[in-house]
Order: structure tokens, then C-alpha cells, then sequence
């Protein structure tokens, strides 16, 4: 082809890459403080590394302060991801809360103050990604340990699914011992129902309080525990993990 030939030709025509197949997963670290009693942020990172998801949800994360580690610093430098954090306690000497770490660059994030009377403050971590150029919402919560609490949580929360502009996947530890209380009701009427293995405690799973839903739900493939041996002693809860397609 001559030069004049070539500047003339239509631009090559590329199909836009897909973020499908993706893997989520959902894990409360318990601060990097495993069954065995001894902190290790490092071995909280072989974890997410085994799991090899590309979007992960955090609960119980250290944050830095003049007092406190910064776990999410360590994890985000294990796996290269983007990191972002929603403290919950957020003071000189401590910073703490949930965190997401995402393969996929985070176009915008969003606090929800999830906090109750006078019980430990509570929140959410909701943010938008761009995976590929197709956007993705991720909500990263920890529910309390009440049940008032917790319905009056996912109250908030559902209030902010008001949007049907790109797909929602909420992921965390729901605290819910009940199968059939209320805030479980709640979001299976506002998700439809979705697998939920036991996580708590790592060593003998009897609880089923991490939980992960997604909105459409058929793009929900599977839901598993990672129970590596690694896993059940890194901390006092189970990986959840989700696999997703379009």
C-alpha cells in the first residue's frame, strides 16, 4: 500500500475489551490478626493473592495513624490493584474501616454513614469502576452486631440502589445470624436470593455472615468459600468469593 493509500484507509475497527468474566470476593481481615492471635498483614496478602480476584471487598482494615498499621498499604502493594478506603474511625492515632481493592481504575467514591445511636460507627464503601470502559458499582459494608441496627442499615443502604444506570454488587459482612430476619428479607427482595456458604469462624464455618449480591442477578454464575489452610488461620473469617458474567 503507498503512503497516500494508507492515510486514506479507515482506522482498523477494535472491539471494546470486557471485564466478563470477573471475579469478586468479599473478606473481613479481623485487622490482619489471624486465629493464631498474631498479626500478619503480609499473610493476609498470600490470601488475596491465591484467590486471584479482580474486585475485593474489605471489612475490619486497618488504615495508618500514629498509632495503627497501614494493613490497605500492604495489600495494595502485594497485588498492584487500586486502593480505596471508607474509615469508619478516622483520628490521629487510628484509621480504620472498610477498603476495596480493584484491578479496574475507581472512577468515583461515596461514603454512607451507616452509624447507630451509640454503637460503633458503621458505613459503607460505595464506588464506581471502570472496567474496560463499562462501568461497575461496588458497595463494601460491615453491618452491626444488633439486630435493630441492621435493619435500620440496610434501610439506608437500599435507599441508595436507586440507580439501574450500571450493575450494583453489594459485598460484606452482614453480621445476620437469622436466616429469615428481616434485613436478609430485605435484600433478597431487592437482589433476588443468592448462594451463602458458611465463613464464621474460619477454623469451623457454622455462620453465613459474609454475604455477596449482585443486580442484574443472572449475571451471577457461583459463590464459594475459600478455605485454603492459609485462610482459615489469616483470620477469623472466611473469603467469600463470586464469579460473574455478562
Amino acid at each position: 500500500m503507498n503512503q497516500v493509500a494508507a492515510v486514506l484507509a479507515p482506522p482498523a475497527q477494535t472491539t471494546p475489551a470486557s471485564p466478563w468474566p470477573l471475579t469478586v470476593a468479599t473478606y473481613n481481615i479481623h485487622s490482619a490478626i489471624g486465629t493464631d492471635g498474631r498479626f500478619d498483614p503480609e499473610r493476609i496478602a498470600r490470601v488475596l493473592l491465591d484467590i486471584g480476584a479482580d474486585v475485593i471487598a474489605l471489612q475490619e482494615v486497618p488504615l495508618g495513624g500514629s498509632e495503627s498499621a497501614d494493613v490497605l498499604k500492604v495489600l495494595q502493594e502485594a497485588t498492584g490493584f487500586h486502593a480505596v478506603e471508607g474509615p469508619t474511625e478516622d483520628t490521629p492515632q487510628r484509621r480504620y474501616g472498610n477498603a476495596v481493592l480493584s484491578r479496574y481504575p475507581v472512577q468515583a467514591t461515596r461514603a454512607i454513614d451507616l452509624s447507630f445511636g451509640s454503637r460503633e460507627a458503621r458505613g459503607a464503601l460505595d464506588a464506581d469502576l471502570a472496567c474496560h470502559g463499562q462501568p461497575l458499582r461496588v458497595v463494601a459494608t460491615h453491618l452491626g452486631l444488633r439486630p435493630a441496627e441492621r435493619r435500620d442499615q440496610i434501610k439506608r443502604l437500599l435507599q441508595a440502589f436507586d440507580t439501574d444506570r450500571m450493575p450494583v454488587i453489594l459485598m460484606g459482612d452482614v453480621n445476620e445470624w437469622f436466616v429469615w430476619g428481616r434485613p436478609l428479607r430485605w435484600l433478597v427482595s431487592h437482589f433476588e436470593a443468592a448462594p451463602a456458604p458458611r465463613t464464621f469462624p474460619a477454623r469451623w464455618p457454622l455462620f453465613s455472615l459474609d454475604r455477596i449480591w449482585i443486580s442484574p442477578r443472572r449475571r451471577l454464575l457461583k459463590v464459594q468459600v475459600h478455605a485454603s489452610p492459609l485462610a482459615r488461620v489469616a483470620s477469623d473469617h472466611l473469603p467469600l468469593v463470586a464469579h460473574i458474567d455478562a
